[in-house]
């Protein structure tokens, strides 16, 4: 197998808010925030070519979907769909796409399966040929949201994706829970044993998180850890649901990757995509051999 890091389009979204009760005299001093006291994010998805030559994206970033007046509210950069000028970049189109492999389906995970925005047309799925593959427990939390996350899910969303005859849902129980030390990995169709799927409910409720390559490979992190700051046990989202289950997940989550050599790819930190796992004499957890990109890197790593 091999990776790329795609990059999708960019946003700036209230630092605050990213990161929880940190003070901000000290997340100013990992990422400076602008005089609206916004910080950059990245919304990078994960190209993975498999053995049998299949390509499978996880994630699609934000995207271009928004109606101008709702792109600036949320801190979106750019007017054009920067995912797919990446995957043309490399000589692909959304056609060429497989598999789309969601973690969840708020906006600015999900956005990029929708064309972007044009005065008076519908939203419209991209990836005419993929299958799309989203955890069971997530799909019901996106059927009925709660009033806090209500704004988080894209309205229009499911009906597309379960009219269009190609929706994979992934059932995921207490066996596949990060909390559980001994949690095993889920598969779906799609794609055998080549991808397995943890799951999550710290952030969201059914969030899933992918690993590819094994031992070794290559873990997804979503919204479970956002970027290299998160990757500290206490640091946490003012988004996350359920701030101290997410950290308690944290825990058995970094061990486990740490111990197996598996390496973390981050969907929202603006300078980097992926890196290798450490903890010092004290149990803190950072990152080590840090990448902005990834390119046609074999999985798993050498």
């Amino acid at each position: 197998m091999k990776a790329w890091s795609i990059e999708g389009n960019t946003q700036r979204l209230d630092g605050g808010a990213m990161f929880g009760n940190v003070p901000r005299a000290m997340w100013e001093r990992w990422i400076q925030p602008d005089d609206e006291h916004r910080i950059p994010l990245s919304c990078r998805a994960l190209l993975v070519q498999l053995d049998d030559g299949r390509r499978v994206l996880f994630e699609t970033g934000i995207g271009a979907f928004f109606e101008p007046k709702l792109r600036q509210r949320f801190g979106v950069l750019e007017d054009r769909h920067v995912l797919l000028d990446s995957l043309a970049a490399l000589g692909l189109s959304d056609a060429d796409i497989d598999v789309v492999v969601l973690s969840h389906l708020h906006f600015d995970h999900a956005g990029g399966l929708l064309a972007a925005w044009e005065e008076g047309q519908p939203p419209r799925l991209l990836f005419p040929k993929a299958q799309y593959i989203v955890g069971s427990d997530h799909w019901q939390r996106s059927q009925e949201p709660h009033a806090r996350d209500r704004a988080s899910f894209i309205p229009e969303l499911n009906a597309l994706l379960a009219n269009s005859g190609r929706l994979e849902l992934v059932e995921l129980g207490p066996a596949n829970a990060i909390g559980n030390p001994g949690a095993l990995p889920a598969h779906c169709k799609a794609l055998g044993r080549e991808v397995g799927f943890y799951e999550s409910h710290g952030h969201t409720p059914g969030l899933m998180l992918s690993e590819i390559g094994g031992d070794g490979g290559i873990v997804f992190c979503a919204d479970l850890i956002p970027g290299k700051a998160w990757v500290h046990l206490p640091v946490t989202m003012g988004y996350d649901r359920y701030p101290e289950l997410l950290i308690d997940e944290k825990r058995h989550f970094l061990a486990d990757k740490l111990r197996r050599d598996v390496r973390l790819y981050f969907t929202h930190d603006p300078q980097v995509a992926w890196a290798g796992l450490q903890r010092d004499d004290k149990g803190k957890y950072s990152t080590r051999d840090e990448h902005g990109t990834l390119s046609a890197q074999a999985l798993p790593f050498a």
